[in-house]
């Protein structure tokens, strides 16, 4: 039995969690804080469903994973159970706690274009935690004085496709925003991003110009699957007018889609 509330997490963890972070996958560290056993333990949970820890009670394994995978895919960040809410056949463990943390990297936005929107997008990203990488091909589009914000790397692209595709590495875990100043542009990077893993890619423009995009791509030889995730035209209809509205329309929808949320309003219809 362990009583050590300061127990330092095990290097196995540590590389899991590195290993995680490397490969942009999400994972849960679970701590127990409380009880008579193991208090101060640490687990972590990966993406593929492995437990890494050390757990002399091969049952309380078994039910400390089966609850970070259910935490994981809640999209919480941080909430503390006892064993009693989801092992009650674990009684000797009834009232211990234990403490499920995410672990993964921070948002990252990619913004391509500059201009009103894209400027908007990025300045308000960087404003909710999200790193963000703004890529144009005009200077005067990337400068410090334009993005003086920390969290925001200005990047000059001389060819969009491969600017692009050495911003999004793999692309896990990545949101990108396509809102450049023209088709070209446009096209440029939504074939860049779609040679990716990108968690979230959206297209600005009409939608009969956007489906005239989408469908030229799939005659290229993109996957249909794939070019159905795209959002386009992007964002979510809030009624928005100005470049911020824009930008917090689209900024909404890429949250929506981190998190899991349905972008419903929250409120329901009052019977009077």
């Amino acid at each position: 039995m362990s009583s050590s509330s300061d127990r330092l997490p095990t290097t196995p963890i540590l590389e899991a969690i590195s290993r995680a972070l490397e490969e942009g996958e999400a994972a849960a560290l679970a701590t127990i804080i409380g009880g008579h056993q193991e208090v101060g333990a640490k687990f972590l949970l990966t993406h593929d469903g492995t437990l890494v820890g050390n757990l002399a009670l091969p049952e309380v394994a078994e039910a400390i994973r089966r609850q970070a995978l259910r935490f994981l895919s809640s999209n919480e960040t941080t909430r503390t159970f006892s064993f009693a809410e989801f092992a009650p056949e674990l009684s000797e463990w009834a009232n211990a706690r234990i403490l499920f943390e995410r672990v993964e990297l921070e948002p990252r936005l990619i913004v391509c274009g500059g201009g009103h929107v894209g400027a908007a997008l990025a300045h308000l990203a960087a404003l909710i935690g999200y790193r963000v990488t703004m890529i144009d091909d005009r200077a005067e589009f990337v400068t410090a004085v334009a993005f003086p914000e920390d969290t925001i790397a200005a990047v000059l692209a001389e060819s969009w496709s491969d600017t692009l595709r050495a911003e999004i590495g793999t692309g896990r875990g990545v949101s990108i925003a396509i809102v450049t100043r023209g088709h070209k542009q446009d096209e440029e990077c939504l074939r860049a991003a779609m040679a990716s893993d990108a968690a979230y890619v959206g297209l600005i423009g009409s939608k009969r110009r956007t489906t005239f995009v989408l469908q030229k791509l799939r005659e290229e030889g993109f996957a249909a699957d794939k070019l159905q995730q795209v959002r386009a035209p992007i964002g979510l209809d809030i009624g928005a007018v100005s470049p911020e509205e824009v930008a917090l329309a689209i900024l909404a929808e890429i949250v929506a889609n981190r998190r899991g949320g349905s972008a419903a309003p929250l409120s329901q219809p009052r019977q009077r």
